[in-house]
């Protein structure tokens, strides 16, 4: 079996990316408060435009392990050891679903903990915690 990969959608990085030029121009033309306001909203859609497109792939798996990208590198999680389960919370009457890496063998043992959600993903993180356990050797 070859490798498999999730990202952030294309779509909604154009978007956001998109958006964060608009609101950059918009500032230009505002008063003081307006330009800092908007301008922040502005050069936060463009970061988040930006991450998403340096850490594509966000999440990669093949039959050695998974792969998670972040800002400060790649962390590759063999799979012995690594525990994938989904984790489902409701706050404010919204419920969100993560996905959940963990290497931690024990209390005493830190390991490696990712957290990853749909936005993370592109897709649904039960979708992705079911092809995972499906990839899983033995």
């Amino acid at each position: 079996m070859g490798t498999v990969q999730w990202s952030a959608r294309t779509a909604e990085t154009v978007v956001l990316g998109t958006g964060g030029v608009l609101l950059a121009l918009a500032a230009l033309t505002l008063d003081t408060a307006g330009r800092v306001l908007v301008g922040a909203a502005g050069a936060l859609l463009l970061a988040l435009a930006l991450r998403d497109v340096l850490l594509r792939p966000r999440l990669s798996a093949d039959p050695g392990g998974v792969v998670v990208r972040t800002l400060s590198g790649r962390t590759r999680l063999p799979w012995p050891g690594l525990r994938v389960r989904l984790r489902s919370t409701r706050r404010l009457g919204v419920r969100s679903r993560l996905l959940e890496l963990d290497t931690a063998a024990g209390p005493d043992d830190d390991g490696t903990l990712v957290l990853l959600g749909r936005r993370d993903l592109g897709t649904d993180p039960a979708a992705v915690a079911q092809a995972l356990e499906a990839m899983r050797p033995g």
